[in-house]
């Protein structure tokens, strides 16, 4: 497929997860293919006008980290107007305008999800951002505020009008968070309403087979997952296998998981120094146990690092430890071997839900709260 410009190796879009899709991150699931576009944290525009340096870290890059759009929020014309021009210095090969958020710090300052809700403003803005570069302007928005304001067919139609050269949609609205399941219907309408940009779909894709499901209900144009990528690195790869093949490849075993695992945590120490390093993979290390099998000692230890050393100790005791579970090839016998992923859409009832995407971790209760 096309973005602006671009001519993409796959239809396949990392999206952009706060505290998660920094640079280390990238880089890692980009080195296990498939992947073909990325976008970074989101990124208040203030603060990246005023260099604040934790923005500047959200939005550092790398050669390796191409193509790369810089994801920003904020409701201030002029300055996200000025914001896309330091992207754009910057490398950044597009820049993509939050319009989905729902969290409360991003909405109240009308960005995020607010930003659905008063169209001929956001236009406006739009419009002000595309005239100041000349990389592509893309936005990332949900169905609606809620059930009884579902404008994302509306804010596709204006937002195609003013020039935008593609839009993403998660296929739920503000007021639902995470809560439910995706709203293809939703996504398929936002597709009609426009005329010739694409529009990439969101939402609840955790397996392959979930990415290709949306693909074929709702004619978007790609797919772009978030959560599912941490459940499952090398869902890029195993996706763009499928939809080119028709293959389900199988799921990596435990040493390419721990490989993984590896080279994940050396970038952050190479990107955030020792002692920052791994205090943040703490939260990053939890992901990949979730497919090691039998586990606890390495949850309980692995988030108490503080260094390179205590992170190849926790490696080494789990290891020791994980043994008794396994055969004299190293294998986990099948009792204790972790059930397959499954797509939460093709789950059969009588089968556990932690399966599906409920394994993953979503911000729980009213959004007003997060």
């Amino acid at each position: 497929m096309r973005l602006g410009p671009y001519e993409l190796s796959s239809n396949l879009f990392l999206s952009p997860l706060a505290g998660y899709t920094n640079l280390p991150m990238r880089l890692t699931v980009r080195e296990l293919g498939g992947l073909a576009w990325a976008t970074t944290d989101l990124v208040n525009a203030r603060s990246l006008l005023e260099r604040n340096p934790t923005t500047l870290k959200l939005v550092a890059s790398s050669p390796l980290d191409r193509p790369l759009a810089i994801q920003l929020f904020g409701s201030v014309p002029e300055e996200m107007r000025d914001a896309a021009v330091v992207c754009q210095e910057l490398g950044a090969e597009s820049v993509d305008i939050n319009m989905g958020c729902p969290v409360k710090k991003v909405v109240r300052i009308g960005g995020g999800s607010a930003m659905m809700t008063e169209l001929e403003k956001t236009a406006a803005l739009v419009r002000g951002m595309i005239a100041a570069v000349k990389i592509p302007i893309t936005a990332k928005m949900r169905l609606g505020w809620d059930d009884d304001n579902l404008t994302a067919p509306d804010l596709a139609r204006v937002l195609e009008d003013t020039g935008v050269a593609a839009i993403f949609v998660h296929g739920r609205t503000r007021a639902q968070g995470f809560s439910g399941t995706v709203n293809l219907a939703g996504i398929r309408a936002v597709v009609a309403a426009v005329k010739t940009i694409p529009v990439i779909g969101n939402g609840d894709v955790t397996t392959p087979e979930a990415a290709r499901h949306m693909l074929n209900e709702t004619g978007c144009a790609g797919v772009s997952i978030g959560r599912g990528a941490f459940y499952d690195p090398w869902i890029f790869r195993r996706t763009a296998h499928l939809l080119r093949t028709g293959e389900l490849l199988p799921e990596p075993d435990f040493v390419e998981r721990l490989r993984v695992l590896r080279r994940h945590f050396e970038r952050y120490i190479e990107f955030y120094g020792e002692e920052h390093g791994a205090r943040l993979f703490r939260k990053v290390a939890p992901w990949y146990a979730k497919r090691f099998g039998p586990a606890k000692p390495f949850k309980r230890s692995i988030i108490t690092i503080r260094t390179c050393a205590d992170f190849d100790a926790a490696i080494a005791g789990y290891l020791e430890w994980r043994a008794r579970f396994c055969d004299e090839h190293g294998n986990l016998l099948a009792k204790f071997a972790p059930a397959p992923l499954v797509a939460s859409f093709m789950r059969d009832p009588a089968e556990p839900a932690s399966l599906t995407r409920d394994s993953i971790p979503v911000p729980k209760g009213p959004v007003e709260v997060w």
